[in-house]
């Protein structure tokens, strides 16, 4: 409310009826010093009512208000339900699996985890579960999953069937298909194949030219090197993996 007279920039704080027609109105000025007044109907020719544009307003589109709601929701998900990607994904994991992505991985930051479980006891599962709760908790957006040539296949339709999460599988038709020669730049998960990466000096000067939230390693003995006496000899893939931790935020073999 302002004064047509020039005491502008006065916020009324409450109104009460003292009387029939006779307000008791508390004004703040912009020094935020309380003035008290007496309002009679032949006053309030003299005062004019001013809605600031920074005041609520609620005729915004109802569904982008859902749509953003939502996303909201789902971000913060995870401090509601701390299995959230076990309850949203077709698997039923077992306890050592709970223990490792739960208990063990998630609570790292960085992460540097070697799983030095026995074959069979379900890497991907594992993997699946933590990439999907670092997605919706908002710190995985670009993944990287290194596996001998003859997993790659069962690491795609792994993580699509049970965890809905699509990842592309690198190969010599895709890269020729890639107008720049560069797949990493076009979508953000991958599968790729240990030995490619390990031989193809060029395809890891590509690799690092992206950023990388999380890369996994499957089956990381053989990245292993052979030690005589004090000489230690290196191999392609052991430089492979030593390339590979240094360009991600997460790593886990």
């Amino acid at each position: 409310m302002e004064h047509r007279q020039g005491r502008a920039g006065r916020s009324v704080l409450s109104v009460n009826l003292v009387a029939p027609e006779i307000l008791g109105v508390v004004f703040k000025d912009e020094h935020g010093q309380l003035t008290e007044r007496l309002i009679y109907p032949g006053d309030l020719a003299a005062y004019e009512l001013v809605v600031h544009s920074s005041a609520a307003q609620f005729d915004g589109d109802a569904e982008q208000l859902r749509l953003v709601s939502e996303v909201l929701r789902i971000h913060l998900a995870h401090l509601f339900d701390p299995y959230l990607a076990v309850h949203t994904s077709q698997v039923q994991p077992l306890p050592h699996q709970i223990t490792a992505v739960y208990g063990e991985m998630l609570g790292r930051q960085p992460l540097r985890f070697l799983l030095a479980d026995d074959p069979g006891a379900g890497k991907t599962i594992m993997a699946g579960l933590l990439i999907k709760e670092l997605m919706v908790r908002g710190e995985l957006e670009r993944c990287l999953i290194v596996a001998p040539g003859g997993l790659v296949e069962q690491w795609q339709d792994e993580l699509a069937l049970k965890f809905g999460l699509e990842f592309d599988l690198l190969s010599r038709d895709r890269i020729q298909a890639s107008r720049v020669a560069d797949p990493f730049g076009e979508t953000p998960l991958w599968i790729a194949r240990m030995d490619m990466l390990s031989r193809n000096l060029e395809l890891q000067a590509r690799l690092a030219n992206h950023p990388w939230d999380l890369i996994v390693v499957d089956e990381a003995h053989r990245m292993s090197a052979t030690v005589f006496g004090r000489d230690v000899k290196t191999t392609k893939r052991f430089e492979l993996g030593r390339e590979l931790s240094g360009l991600t935020r997460h790593f886990f073999a």
